[in-house]
């Protein structure tokens, strides 16, 4: 309560001048700081203006004032929202014990308390064997290394569309965008790529039956293996239960499992990465269990430390048995820190029955969306995904997605688009509340509509 200048009573609680000045001097020091935005690297693209100085749950905050709705989490990284109070208090905690303990000299507890928590949510009991590591494409990487190292072959196939990083190995296997790898080949080496059962890819319309697409896909990676990489040179095939960069599109389990067939024949590792998808993205804890199909070699990242920097490959032990002492390691590898955020993130899905989340706001957005479609029948051609892993494909040619995407944060919500195609791709928190998933829908409703009328 505070004194308006008329002398009536408001309901504003007023900042003392101390708290005033502190706040004006770190806003005045925040926007200061932003000439030297001319001396990032050019590389680095960027959707929104200003300093995001910070964030609470759904939404994020701008050193301008803006407060923003944040249906990126980080690209799919903080699944749980912004500073979730249990994850910090865990991080935080572990720092005034022991910030950096070195994997090649020691265990540090968070460690193997992780590993702990992790054995049971494992999409099939067999993988039971954990190395830890700090970004996504490392952790592609090692994957990468094992399966060469313990089929003692060499050569890898992966999927046309898919992204698995931007390191010299991952970015090699990586078919979604050339912009990853414009100008600098030669990339790794004994890749090869099979088609994705998506209609773009196979030139079929957007209606074709999803077991005709399996077909033609499976028939295609049998000509891979006869035409380009023989079985007995071929390590591994690498996929993502739901493509990310390549349009937000899930793998039929038809598909991942003639996959399982074909590596089980052929004495090749199945490698899933769900460095994306993992994690409840998809409304399970792990994408690949909707198709009961058993991976040889399970990626994970993103959403495991909520913020923190931290990525797993988790395989057999049978395997991982053969491989040499030192031939896997890091400087940074499975963190302290960053092992104690992901024990709490863990313990904050089970606590708040986040996947129970995610599968009812999944329902609510893809009604929302579904509806949006029918409305606007000649620009919004696909609406897809699993969970809140969710995308809408626009007609193409008209570049829609990214201007409704910049409409959208215009009107107060960060939102992505992706692939070569034309995609908005929403990556809610997990945990989002019913009332500002609501609020998202509306503003890309209303975003989508001016787009439309504008022609």
């Amino acid at each position: 309560m505070f004194l308006s200048r008329s002398g009536r009573i408001c309901s504003k609680r007023l900042m003392s001048s101390t708290t005033l000045r502190k706040n004006m001097s770190t806003a005045t020091d925040t926007s200061s700081l932003l000439q030297y935005g001319a001396n990032v690297t050019k590389g680095v693209a960027r959707i929104t203006p200003g300093i995001m100085t910070k964030g609470r749950g759904s939404y994020v905050e701008y050193d301008d004032g803006r407060t923003m709705l944040d249906f990126t989490c980080g690209i799919g990284v903080t699944n749980l929202g912004h500073c979730h109070p249990k994850v910090s208090k865990a991080a935080a905690d572990q720092c005034m014990n022991i910030v950096h303990a070195q994997c090649s000299i020691a265990f540090h507890e968070p460690y193997l308390r992780l590993i702990e928590k992790l054995l049971p949510v494992m999409p099939d009991p067999s993988l039971d064997s954990f190395f830890f590591w700090n970004s996504g494409t490392e952790a592609i990487e090692a994957s990468l290394r094992l399966a060469r190292l313990v089929t003692g072959k060499q050569n890898i196939i992966c999927m046309q569309g898919g992204y698995h990083g931007r390191t010299f190995g991952s970015m090699a296997v990586t078919r979604s965008k050339t912009i990853y790898s414009l100008g600098v080949a030669p990339l790794m080496p004994g890749v090869f790529t099979t088609p994705f059962p998506f209609w773009h890819q196979m030139g079929l319309p957007v209606s074709t039956p999803e077991d005709e697409l399996v077909k033609q896909c499976l028939y295609q990676l049998d000509l891979v293996l006869s035409q380009q990489t023989a079985p007995s040179d071929t390590a591994a095939i690498l996929i993502e239960p739901v493509i990310g960069e390549g349009g937000y599109v899930p793998a039929p389990p038809a598909f991942l499992r003639g996959l399982r067939e074909v590596c089980d024949k052929h004495n090749m590792l199945l490698i899933i990465d769900e460095v994306q998808s993992g994690f409840g993205r998809t409304g399970r804890f792990f994408a690949i269990e909707e198709s009961g199909v058993r991976p040889d070699v399970l990626v994970i990242a993103k959403g495991l430390a909520n913020g923190f920097p931290l990525s797993g490959v988790i395989s057999r032990r049978e395997l991982t048995d053969k491989l040499p002492p030192g031939s896997f390691g890091g400087t940074y590898a499975g963190n302290a820190v960053a092992c104690a955020a992901a024990n709490a993130v863990v313990d904050a899905m089970h606590d708040e029955h986040v996947i129970e989340n995610v599968n009812a706001r999944s329902a609510e957005l893809f009604s929302s969306l579904n509806a949006l479609k029918s409305a606007h029948p000649d620009h919004v051609v696909d609406v897809r995904g699993r969970g809140l892993m969710v995308a809408v494909e626009f007609a193409g040619g008209e570049s829609l997605a990214s201007r409704v995407a910049k409409k959208c944060i215009e009107k107060g919500m960060i939102i992505l688009t992706t692939s070569v195609f034309d995609v908005v791709r929403f990556i809610p928190p997990l945990n989002i509340s019913e009332e500002d998933l609501k609020k998202g829908a509306e503003i890309f409703k209303q975003a989508v509509e001016e787009v439309v009328r504008e022609g």
